[in-house]
């Protein structure tokens, strides 16, 4: 038997070291004993068919794992910040982007080509650069988060309610498919570790072994909290049976074993949280404007060329529709067949050269070529390609077909009905698409919505009816929709390529679930609670001050303004209160002449008392403000470095000549920076006029020195 090969050296029992590939539970590498390992799965090489090593789980006690997860992961990551977590990540993806090298290597055994192994190791740790970035800009350095305002439930303000949400108590098993190893374990791993739960990783089993060299990595950074990482190579087994409502599922694969998922009695029946991402028939839809010669058909056809050949065609996202005019029925197909021809050279990823390798094992070579004979007895014909065994270029240069290989040509199919239901229904989950007319854009939008519920779409036009149409037409059908023509065509990511920003997902068909969509998918691991209490107790349990609760006032004979105070010593609900400003006409004319505002309340009276809103001619808001910031500032310099913004700025009440106002205000959320001297606080402000009578509401944010 041969071994996987590696660089990486040590002396733990890892993939590169034994026969079969480890899991890694519980802070330790487990093997099956040499009895079970008889009878482990084989693992073989795409491109060539050489056996690499054997998946096996039996024996393992998965219960343990489980348990593992929920109490020591459970309390290490419990002793972390969302900021703490983020910088993980960050740590741990510039850790793994000095490594990409190494994974490259078991990568290429899969039949992943050198791009095509950017796409998804490059891709994977980019998702744990933009968590680590996202989890510090949008969440607080805390383990709770707010959701929305504080709801007032009493007359007197003494009872209030509002959402929070907090990480769920048990793990997160994540369940993955074969064509992404490394990003599909980790854009899971990424928001899961950020909301602080434990993740289990199941790897599918014929590209497992790359899943746990990058694991193997992880382990040796030293990076993570121990119990936050366990990792199952093999079968799951019993695993479902140890979960509760404490947990949650998170599945990527085909549509049936997502079914046969969603039966089991802990899920059905027991709270698991279930979400999962499955078969997908994508569509590509040429606006009638993008015809032969125009930017936005070159687009087109380099979108599909592309998701029929990277990875092979085994993408969840790749086009399995492209929805054309009639008309132009023949320019696609002729446009696609030059340029496979042009540009596609099937082989041995090693080998110079190739820039489309194997499918992953020749089980999946046999699925799509089946698929693909079905279609074509349900009317589809081939416009390109075989299903003849093709010659590729070998690992040494040769040229021919490869008996062990799992290599496929790129298959276009052509539909003289464009009603056939297998062009619907039918996924080939390999280098093949189908080509299809429509007449009318209602056609098109009809035709894409027949997939059932996808990931992904793509609308091809310069015409921005059109895109209008055809978008509002079947965005509810689709998790994304991809606009592309001529001025995005180079700055996209592509049809096929998912972004930690935007939700990947898709209604139907797809699954109906959510991953991703940046902090959306760290709250997917997180229940939300409604709390009720006293602003004090909401206070208490957010860490941040709410209206009504106790305010710390700077006293007249206390020196110690809250612009004075540190993060070290400033306590949320810190507070100081302004005396009175009387607001003259001539201030207000003033300000008028001085900033060109001279907006008719602010100058003329009868024009003024004839709003419903003034009472006569009011201040400009922006003077309030200005007011309002040299009512409470410290002029000399302090702790208080700089003034960066104002958010939820709301004007209630107008102030006429002769009015005064006054500023509170109020610490209310401090957030110290992890890596810096300073820290973000929130001011709440409420400005007041003389009747005590709410004038403005904002939060001021500034930056203070630790």
């Amino acid at each position: 038997m041969t071994t996987i090969t590696s660089s990486f050296g040590d002396t733990q029992p890892t993939v590169d070291a034994v026969e079969t590939v480890p899991s890694y539970v519980q802070e330790s590498w487990w093997t099956p004993d040499a009895v079970a390992a008889e009878s482990a799965v084989p693992v073989l090489d795409a491109s060539t068919g050489e056996l690499l090593a054997k998946v096996s789980t039996e024996g393992l006690d998965l219960a343990a794992v489980v348990d593992y997860g929920r109490t020591t992961g459970q309390e290490e990551l419990g002793k972390l910040t969302f900021h703490q977590r983020a910088l993980k990540l960050k740590e741990l993806a510039q850790y793994l982007n000095e490594r990409r090298e190494q994974f490259y290597v078991f990568s290429s055994q899969t039949g992943a080509t050198r791009i095509d192994s950017m796409v998804d190791i490059d891709g994977g740790i980019g998702v744990l650069f933009t968590f680590g970035s996202k989890g510090r800009r949008e969440l607080p350095n805390a383990q709770v988060v707010v959701d929305g305002p504080m709801e007032v439930l009493s007359k007197d303000g003494s009872f209030a309610g509002e959402h929070i949400y907090t990480r769920i108590p048990g793990v997160a098993v994540q369940i993955n498919a074969f064509n992404f190893p490394v990003w599909g374990m980790l854009e899971k791993l990424a928001p899961a570790f950020l909301a602080g739960v434990p993740t289990i990783v199941k790897p599918a089993t014929p590209t497992g072994y790359v899943a746990a060299a990058v694991v193997k990595a992880i382990v040796q950074s030293n990076i993570l909290p121990k119990g936050a990482l366990q990792l199952i190579s093999g079968s799951a087994r019993d695993l479902l049976d140890h979960l509760d409502y404490r947990d949650l599922v998170s599945f990527t694969g085909s549509a049936s074993t997502a079914v046969k998922l969603k039966s089991h009695v802990n899920i059905g029946e027991g709270g698991v949280r279930f979400t999962c991402e499955t078969d997908s028939l994508n569509a590509a839809i040429l606006g009638p404007d993008a015809v032969k010669g125009t930017p936005e058909f070159d687009a087109f056809i380099k979108s599909l060329v592309a998701e029929m050949t990277t990875k092979a065609g085994q993408k969840c996202t790749a086009i399995r529709r492209a929805i054309v005019p009639q008309e132009l029925v023949s320019d696609v197909v002729n446009a696609v067949g030059d340029r496979v021809r042009e540009r596609v050279v099937l082989g041995d990823p090693r080998a110079e050269g190739v820039t489309m390798g194997a499918l992953a094992s020749l089980e999946q070579l046999a699925d799509v070529r089946a698929a693909v004979q079905s279609m074509l007895d349900a009317g589809g014909e081939l416009a390109y390609g075989t299903l003849d065994s093709p010659k590729v270029t070998n690992k040494d240069g040769g040229v021919g077909v490869v008996e062990g290989g799992a290599f496929m040509s790129p298959v276009l199919l052509s539909w003289a009905d464009a009603e056939a239901e297998e062009v619907h229904s039918l996924e080939a989950f390999g280098p093949v698409s189908s080509v299809i007319g429509y007449t009318d854009i209602d056609d098109a939008v009809r035709l894409a919505a027949r997939g059932g519920g996808s990931l992904v779409a793509s609308v091809c036009t310069n015409d921005p009816e059109v895109a209008r149409q055809l978008v509002t037409g079947i965005a509810a059908h689709h998790g994304r929709v991809l606009m592309l023509n001529r001025e995005d065509a180079r700055s996209s990511t592509g049809h096929g390529s998912p972004v930690p920003h935007l939700v990947h997902g898709g209604p139907g068909r797809a699954g109906g679930g959510e991953e991703l969509g940046g902090i959306r998918s760290v709250l997917h691991h997180m229940q939300r609670t409604a709390i009720q209490g006293s602003p004090n107790m909401l206070t208490a349990v957010t860490g941040v001050w709410h209206a009504g609760a106790d305010r710390n006032f700077t006293l007249e004979t206390e020196q110690t303004h809250p612009f004075r105070k540190s993060l070290e010593t400033l306590r949320i609900g810190d507070a100081v209160r302004s005396e009175l400003r009387q607001v003259t006409l001539e201030d207000i004319t003033a300000f008028a002449n001085s900033t060109g505002d001279t907006f008719y309340a602010h100058t003329n009276q009868e024009a003024a008392e004839a709003n419903p809103f003034f009472p006569g001619i009011v201040a400009h808001g922006y003077l309030l403000l200005s007011w309002a910031a040299g009512l409470f500032v410290e002029p000399a310099p302090g702790p208080v470095l700089a003034n960066y913004g104002l958010e939820n700025l709301r004007f209630i009440t107008p102030v006429a000549a002769g009015d005064s106002i006054r500023v509170t205000l109020t610490a209310k959320k401090i957030t110290p920076r992890e890596t810096d001297e300073y820290g973000e606080v929130a001011w709440d402000a409420l400005l007041t006029n003389q009747n005590d009578e709410i004038v403005a509401t904002y939060d001021v944010l500034t930056l203070v020195e630790k």
